[in-house]
């Protein structure tokens, strides 16, 4: 018999948010994060931590659009580290499941430990290479692609709304090129993973394997449609900044890359809170895009986000304050979004 999966609506917002790693979560509660990595010989392992954010003191991050600026740079920087956690463990422990004399399991800091200022100077090199190639890809390519059409079309909205279709077309295809590598498929159901957690937690029921499993994979404060939104915002941005400078143009959708992710990320708040029709209506396509880079977790893969939603988030209490009663094992819920960060 096939099981009820909790429709995404009307939840309870709860404030944590997170993304896939390398066979494992991240979750983040406010300064609070834990990263939880499932090894090769089965056990979890933890590591737990604080970022408290590019810029100290909180004032800052309540400004908006300048809060989303500082909250996708943060992303970027958390995403990295926690991702290269998670690289390290997943190698380390495959490494020893090939050694036939392993050794005593290390611990998180152990772990961590092992990473040099060579380590740290090569994630540098490969976080600015990556955004580099994903300028390129995403922003001057599609750009430079549209001209194409300039002869048929002229300069204006049309050309615009040509270029946010390739950048569209562009970014579907990456995800699908990439979805066929073993190791992407398995990041994507973490990636449900994750998702299907906070949705359960928002729904009003108890985390354990079989609510998760119950809840929608699918998120609307999730990553994935953030992007879509940056795309989506950029071709109104750029329909409307005129210059007859190429180079300037090309200058230009690099430069303003943060303030069109500021407000797109004042988009992806209000799609996270807010139960109103047309927002939910605008949310559709990020939801729908999702589909595309999030995979249904095994129950395994749903013990790693459930150990690091506990590290740093007391969903009981929770439960208690913003449902009451009816925060009970397998109520029926709602499924609200996840938060990227």
């Amino acid at each position: 018999m096939e099981e009820k999966v909790c429709p995404i609506s009307g939840s309870v917002y709860s404030g944590i948010g997170g993304q896939a790693v390398m066979e494992g979560v991240m979750m983040r509660n406010k300064d609070e994060y834990a990263v939880a990595v499932r090894k090769s010989d089965g056990s979890i392992i933890v590591k737990k931590d604080e970022y408290k954010g590019i810029v100290p003191g909180k004032a800052v991050y309540k400004i908006p659009i300048v809060r989303g600026i500082l909250s996708f740079i943060d992303s970027l920087v958390l995403g990295l580290s926690t991702l290269n956690f998670s690289s390290d463990i997943y190698m380390q422990s495959a490494e020893t499941a090939s050694d036939e004399g392993e050794q005593p399991e290390e611990t998180d800091a152990a772990a961590e430990s092992k990473r040099g200022a060579g380590d740290t100077i090569l994630s540098a090199v490969i976080m600015i290479v990556a955004v580099i190639l994903a300028l390129g890809l995403f922003m001057v390519l599609p750009y430079l692609a549209s001209l194409v059409f300039r002869p048929l079309v002229g300069e204006g909205i049309v050309l615009s709304l040509i270029e946010g279709l390739i950048r569209i077309i562009i970014f579907i295809g990456y995800i699908k090129l990439i979805s066929m590598m073993e190791d992407i498929r398995r990041v994507f159901m973490y990636h449900g993973a994750e998702h299907k957690c906070i949705n359960c937690l928002e729904a009003g029921m108890p985390l354990n394997v079989e609510n998760v499993r119950r809840s929608s994979r699918e998120h609307r404060r999730c990553g994935t449609s953030f992007l879509l939104y940056v795309m989506v915002i950029s071709i109104i941005f750029f329909a409307f900044i005129r210059t007859d400078i190429r180079m300037l143009k090309v200058v230009l959708r690099i430069v303003l890359i943060p303030v069109i992710a500021g407000v797109s990320y004042e988009f992806i708040r209000l799609a996270g809170r807010s139960d109103n029709p047309l927002i939910k209506m605008i949310s559709k396509p990020g939801l729908w895009l999702q589909k595309l880079t999030t995979r249904e977790p095994d129950d395994e893969m749903i013990e790693v986000g459930i150990r690091s939603v506990e590290e740093v988030f007391d969903w009981r209490s929770f439960l208690n304050e913003s449902f009451g009663d009816t925060g009970r094992e397998g109520a029926p819920g709602q499924a609200g979004g996840a938060d990227t960060r």
